[in-house]
């Protein structure tokens, strides 16, 4: 044919995309419902239950207003508001490089809130459960927080791995063993 020495995924791009879907997630359509790769991004503010004491009721609910507005840039990096734990967060990412991207800002911004957070971030399959999600990659990012100290970022090898070759610098950790979760985990800490 005339013209079509091009590659065969411009022809049929859709369908292509589909096969991969299907291989990386166990099945089509699985992003509008079910199963999705994500970075899964958990945060918690350092040392909430002192704070609030010191604060009281109400300057800590101001306080986390605007704690929650900062996190709401996410939508900024490309990524989606799962929840807040009253004193964290739960998003999801597309991409691990804006997901750390992302937190990293977001640690910054806190600054003059006078606070700090601790994040813990993994790549992995979810379930998604309508605006809620579940699954052992949110149960591991959950657990990443137990190892992570204030304005630490810290990440898995899987994390560590899809970010190979880019911008963001990873101080290992050591392997930990994760509650509840099995084996060890290589952990990371991102460099600042």
């Amino acid at each position: 044919m005339s013209g079509t020495d091009h590659f065969f995924w411009f022809e049929n791009g859709e369908a292509v995309a589909q096969h991969v879907e299907e291989f990386l997630t166990g099945g089509r359509g699985a992003h509008r419902g079910g199963r999705r790769l994500a970075t899964v991004v958990f945060g918690d503010i350092v040392g909430s239950t002192e704070i609030a004491g010191r604060l009281g009721d109400a300057r800590w609910r101001d306080l986390l207003e605007s704690h929650d507005g900062v996190v709401r840039e996410l939508r900024r990096f490309g990524g989606q508001e799962v929840k807040f734990t009253g004193d964290g967060f739960l998003a999801l990412f597309d991409a691990p490089d804006a997901a750390v991207d992302f937190a990293t800002a977001t640690i910054a911004a806190m600054a003059p809130l006078q606070l700090e957070l601790r994040i813990g971030l993994h790549a992995g399959i979810v379930e998604m459960r309508g605006t809620d999600v579940a699954g052992m990659a949110v149960n591991v990012a959950a657990r990443l927080l137990g190892h992570a100290g204030a304005s630490d970022i810290v990440v898995t090898r899987t994390v560590k791995d899809l970010l190979a070759g880019g911008e963001h610098a990873m101080a290992p950790l050591g392997r930990h063993r994760l509650k509840g979760v099995d084996d060890d985990w290589e952990l990371y800490r991102v460099a600042p």
